[in-house]
């Protein structure tokens, strides 16, 4: 009778500096999570040999079964849930909107264990909402993606999100907008505990050249109005969350902390245009996109621009065009 088969000898040598569960919640956003666990996996050993030294990672699951991201690519779990305080950080990746309120409830139930020992909660991407569905962010400020502000603040009334920043850190919750936000925070966890070397090193080998801070505004959509001044690209981004609802440029300057004066000094030196003009480009811009990339009535989008009616909407676009919205869509092809 053959022998029963030895257990393999747990692994020896140092341990972990820095030890991540990840929750992947369904269709999960791949590239949120690529970058944090690269980050991790190239801060924690020499060169790009990739053996878990001064990091440590596991994805967790429920059930074990493999977890759908939004690209259709499925990664298969580690571990189960298990104890929390095995781990440094719980980060919860999330994905699409619609599957924010379909987290198993054993995953609910393991952020909370994690929250009574201190652990400390990361949302990354709609990792945030997660969280805050959960009842795990009452009291703390968190960083959502400009591009799904609106849809927080639909689900979550009365909470306002920072999203003109890249990542939040807020005593033991720490939140960010997702895509390359979540390298900079995974380098930022990793600059704690392992070191500001290490942390470099991931970065530079990702071809990222150097960690960001917190503060560091997001990108917004994609304009001509470029400036490295953070103060206009915090408030270009402010104007570009506020299209439906145009903010008095007063506003926009409250909300980034400054005065009115300061900022249109800074605008005229940078972009060579005042935050009003500016202000409409945005929306021009943003009438444009709807315009080439949507059939919706020119009514609408006059409102979603922020124009108090159609014949407003037509003047300024043939004041800032040079053509009205229908004939500048006919030229486009979409109207066709």
């Amino acid at each position: 009778m053959a022998e029963p088969a030895k257990p393999t000898p747990p692994r020896t040598g140092p341990k972990p500096r820095l030890k991540v569960g990840f929750v992947l919640a369904r269709r999960f956003t791949l590239c949120a999570f690529a970058n944090f666990v690269d980050v991790l996996r190239l801060s924690a050993d020499e060169g790009d040999r990739s053996r878990p030294i001064s990091c440590g990672w596991r994805v967790l699951s429920a059930t074990m079964e493999p977890i759908l991201s939004s690209s259709g690519v499925s990664v298969q779990p580690e571990e189960r849930l298990g104890d929390p305080g095995r781990f440094d950080y719980i980060v919860v990746v999330g994905g699409l909107i619609d599957e924010i309120e379909n987290l198993h409830p054993d995953y609910v139930r393991f952020l909370h264990r994690a929250a009574a020992l201190g652990i400390p909660l990361v949302g990354v991407c709609t990792g945030a909402f997660i969280l805050h569905r959960a009842g795990l962010m009452n009291g703390y400020r968190c960083c959502v993606s400009w591009f799904h502000r609106d849809d927080f603040l639909e689900r979550f009334e009365g909470m306002e999100p920072v999203a003109d920043q890249i990542f939040v850190v807020d005593r033991d919750r720490l939140t960010c907008s997702g895509g390359v936000s979540s390298a900079h925070l995974a380098a930022f966890l990793v600059d704690r505990h392992v070191g500001p070397a290490q942390a470099q090193k991931s970065l530079h080998i990702m071809i990222i050249d150097e960690a960001e801070t917190a503060e560091t505004p997001q990108p917004g959509i994609p304009l001509d109005l470029r400036s490295d001044d953070p103060l206009v690209r915090r408030a270009l981004l402010a104007m570009q969350q506020h299209i439906g609802t145009p903010l008095a440029i007063e506003a926009v300057a409250e909300r980034i902390g400054t005065n009115r004066r300061r900022l249109e000094r800074r605008f005229q030196a940078r972009v060579g245009r005042s935050p009003a003009d500016a202000y409409k480009l945005i929306r021009l811009r943003h009438a444009e996109y709807l315009l080439d990339h949507s059939d919706k009535p020119v009514t609408t989008i006059a409102l979603e621009c922020g124009y108090c009616d159609s014949s407003h909407f037509i003047r300024a676009f043939r004041a800032g065009r040079g053509t009205t919205p229908a004939a500048y869509r006919a030229r486009s092809g979409q109207g066709a």
